[in-house]
């Protein structure tokens, strides 16, 4: 298939001026061009229902099993309304990622959508905040994975892993081996290719859905009614301040956009995974704060980070429940990792199609049709961070790159509309241009929130992009060298 040095002339259109940021990649190409990588294909098998359990799986992790231990102090009873708040400040950026995925369903996701419309060095700059985003992203995750593996064996046997072989140097350890060990049983999936990959982190999710109802079921029975009241004792403040919080939680229903080349019908299937993933999570994450906080009185989350598994406890009598919630736990953060390995496989994929990384990561195994090389090399790196390197506020600058990866996204739909205002699109949002820029406006309020040293971390994440940018891929760019 295409290959950087043998690779056919780019169309005239294509050839971009010297000035990259300048250099813009048409629709059209992106769009031709997709599933061809290094020597093979990439292979069409995902159906709908696997898309959004991709989707649901890069979202519904950690989050809703420890995030309440934070949120509930402060936004009351009323943390639910405070995930609704969450769930439709993230929709606006999803209706945007909706119809750009269903316009230009590539493997890129947001980094494809800025070179189409903003340019190549913008869209660099949003491929390395991706790049930042799911390499820590796994690390982070896979680092939770450990944690709660912990408990099961503690709760099931009475014994833990040693703290040397638990948690990365500087931290008290020598090698964090659980995380380590995950993001290497992802890697040996993804080896196999989308279709052997979706089916195995489709029956991860449904186990952690089925955990969640679980937990929904049984401390429905534990509700008190004076639990409720005051809805909101620390008022409006509090509810907003917990929604920005939470915000988080809902970021990962992205990663469908990521498969846009592996998908049986893209155009149609793309859109529905993204806005149904959503849904899903939404559906849930309401749910299980509203029995949560029926079922334990607000206060008593402060400081708690199984706050789910002490519930489970308490209601039932059994600390049996609190186990299962555990190992629901373990599932949930191993599909995250699974889902957010994959997303950034992908991307690295694209990025390397367009010659701005190496060509390895493009190459593609005849045999599973999946790019291997790029799965082996980005699962050691994320597998290493985990196990050795403490993360510190290098993870917490995750949040950044990506509310700047989704306000390119709403600033690339507006663009795209009227550049291109007859381009078939199978999914419109509804209120434009007021949707993208209310979502371009809660991701620039949500990053502005982020503490000082969370914006040093990125700052200096950016010039090293920047250096590798103007040092390799300005002049390696498909585009700069079909226009030489």
């Amino acid at each position: 298939m295409l290959d950087h040095d043998q690779a056919p002339p780019l169309p005239k259109e294509s050839r971009g001026p010297v000035n990259p940021l300048l250099r813009r990649k048409p629709v059209e190409q992106l769009v031709s061009e997709g599933g061809q990588g290094e020597g093979g294909v990439l292979r069409r098998s995902l159906t709908m229902w696997q898309l959004t359990m991709i989707s649901v799986g890069a979202t519904l992790g950690t989050g809703i099993f420890v995030v309440l231990g934070t949120a509930a102090p402060v936004a009351g009873p009323a943390v639910t309304i405070s995930f609704i708040i969450a769930g439709l400040t993230a929709l606006f950026s999803a209706l945007s990622y909706a119809e750009l995925a269903g316009s230009v369903p590539v493997s890129g996701s947001s980094y494809s959508y800025a070179y189409a419309t903003m340019g190549e060095l913008i869209a660099w700059i949003c491929g390395w905040c991706l790049v930042l985003e799911y390499a820590v992203s796994v690390a982070a995750v896979a680092v939770g994975w450990g944690q709660y593996l912990n408990e099961i064996l503690d709760g099931m046997f009475g014994f833990t892993i040693p703290e040397n072989l638990s948690a990365p140097m500087g931290e008290g350890g020598f090698i964090n081996l659980p995380s380590l060990v995950v993001v290497l049983l992802a890697m040996v999936f993804l080896m196999r290719g989308a279709k052997e990959s979706a089916r195995i982190n489709t029956i991860m999710v449904v186990v952690k859905i089925v955990t969640l109802l679980l937990f929904i079921g049984i401390g429905i029975l534990g509700i008190k009614g004076g639990n409720y009241t005051p809805l909101a004792p620390l008022g409006i403040a509090g509810i907003s301040t917990a929604a920005s919080t939470l915000f988080f939680a809902y970021i990962g229903f992205d990663a469908a956009s990521t498969a846009g080349e592996e998908a049986k019908n893209p155009k149609k299937d793309l859109p529905r995974a993204i806005m149904l993933s959503l849904g899903i999570v939404t559906v849930l994450y309401c749910l299980v704060a509203f029995v949560a906080v029926g079922a334990m009185p607000w206060q008593d989350f402060e400081g708690t980070e199984a706050a789910l598994a002490q519930i489970m406890t308490d209601v039932t009598g059994h600390s049996f429940w609190g186990v299962v919630l555990a190992a629901g736990a373990v599932v949930a953060i191993a599909s995250v990792v699974f889902a957010v390995l994959y997303g950034q496989t992908r991307i690295l994929f694209a990025m390397s199609r367009d010659g701005l990384v190496p060509k390895v990561f493009a190459k593609v195994d005849e045999k599973t049709g999946a790019p291997r090389v790029n799965v082996l090399i980005v699962s050691l790196f994320c597998g290493a961070l985990a196990a050795f390197i403490p993360l510190g506020e290098l993870a917490n600058a995750t949040s950044i790159g990506t509310l700047f990866a989704f306000a390119l996204v709403n600033v690339a739909v507006v663009i795209l509309r009227y550049t291109k205002p007859d381009m078939p699109r199978t999914f419109k949002m509804a209120l434009f241009p007021l949707t993208p820029i209310l979502g371009f406006i809660a991701c620039a309020w949500m990053m502005y929130s982020l503490p000082m040293p969370t914006w040093i971390a990125f700052g200096i994440w950016m010039v090293v992009g920047l250096v590798v940018y103007f040092v390799y891929g300005v002049r390696r760019s498909r585009l700069a060298t079909a226009e030489m």
